[in-house]
């Protein structure tokens, strides 16, 4: 597979800079046969009673870490991931770090302990008071919108989901935007369940694919965890009938990585998964999801849950929807059944 199979033009002016208010207001795609253009504050048309909206609750950490270098130069940082005191982030102007350089982030020192190339670094974060790291991050640091927003919500909790519960990420899994507390009750009203996952999303939602076979593309290593109760709500979805549908590309991931025969296993683990056309999926009925950036990982991953999403595309291009991670959602009721395999 070529790169260029993944590509189309995607204008500047259909970039969403700014969500909707409410968040439900967004617009939303019906991705069937027939295409049905609604909002998304209607989702709850398109699900049945026993439906299982599996959703990513990772929070996004406050990762963009902004100080000064030795020489009084500035210095940023993004924080992908890291435990304790040691973090892998992207750094710039990476070219000027040195391994043993000390970086100054007001009340948060870091010092270089590798530069690895592409604008990795790895560091360790340290502090002359007895607080915890991740509350210091949380102090000093900003939420980092992705690199194509220039503007972006004067609120930064937009960039969070209303269910978003433990700080792991470096971007937000966006397709839970559009969700509203109220939408949550009326689907719920609607006997639709709920089940959530982790992932902790890292460096690949900023790096597009670089390579001109598709194939030869490595994802980085992104943590997931599988909770118990999670695994028991989606057996129980699937012995009754109900669909389980992935909130965003990042659920799809953790519960395929998990997946094992027609089976999903309890626990965490890491995954370098990059789903592609020839991929069958063995976990997920049905997707919520945004529109994605051309040549991308997650464009790819698309065409192998929705052959025919170039007609999806085009009709949302010349509908006037609004693309990426601020913008507007579609929904795909069905997707091929079968066993995993690239």
């Amino acid at each position: 597979m070529q790169l260029q199979d993944f590509d189309y033009e995607l204008p500047a002016e259909a970039i969403a800079q700014v969500p909707v208010e409410p968040r439900d207001a967004s617009r939303l795609l019906v991705a069937g046969e027939t295409l049905v253009d609604t909002t998304f504050d209607r989702l709850v048309d398109f699900l049945q009673p026993g439906d299982l909206l599996v959703r990513n609750a990772t929070r996004v950490r406050a990762a963009r870490l902004k100080g000064t270098r030795p020489t009084g130069g500035a210095v940023e940082l993004l924080l992908l991931s890291g435990a304790g005191p040691e973090w892998d982030a992207l750094a710039r102007p990476a070219r000027k770090l040195r391994p043993g350089m000390r970086l100054d982030f007001e009340s948060l020192t870091g010092e270089v302990v590798d530069v690895e190339g592409e604008g990795r670094v790895r560091v360790r974060l340290a502090t002359a008071d007895d607080i915890p790291i991740e509350d210091l991050i949380a102090a000093v640091g900003t939420v980092p919108f992705p690199p194509y927003i220039t503007t972006g919500p004067s609120d930064p909790d937009r960039y969070q989901t209303v269910y978003a519960s433990r700080v792991g990420s470096a971007a937000a899994p966006t397709a839970g935007l559009h969700f509203t507390e109220d939408l949550l009750a009326a689907l719920a009203g609607r006997g639709v369940g709920f089940a959530d996952v982790l992932l902790d999303i890292g460096l690949d939602t900023f790096r597009p694919i670089a390579v001109s076979a598709v194939e030869e593309h490595r994802m980085h290593e992104e943590r997931y965890e599988i909770p118990a109760e999670t695994v028991s709500a989606i057996e129980e979805a699937k012995h009754g009938g109900g669909r389980v549908i992935a909130v965003g590309t990042t659920v799809v991931r953790a519960l395929e990585s998990a997946a094992s025969g027609g089976s999903l296993a309890v626990g965490a683990g890491s995954t370098d998964l990059f789903i592609r056309p020839g991929y069958r999926v063995r976990m997920v009925d049905a997707l919520l999801t945004n529109f994605h950036m051309p040549r991308s990982s997650l464009i790819v991953m698309l065409a192998a849950l929705l052959p025919d999403w170039r007609r999806v595309y085009a009709h949302a291009l010349a509908g006037g929807y609004r693309f990426l991670s601020f913008g507007d959602a579609m929904f795909v009721p069905s997707i091929p059944a079968g066993e995993g395999e690239v």
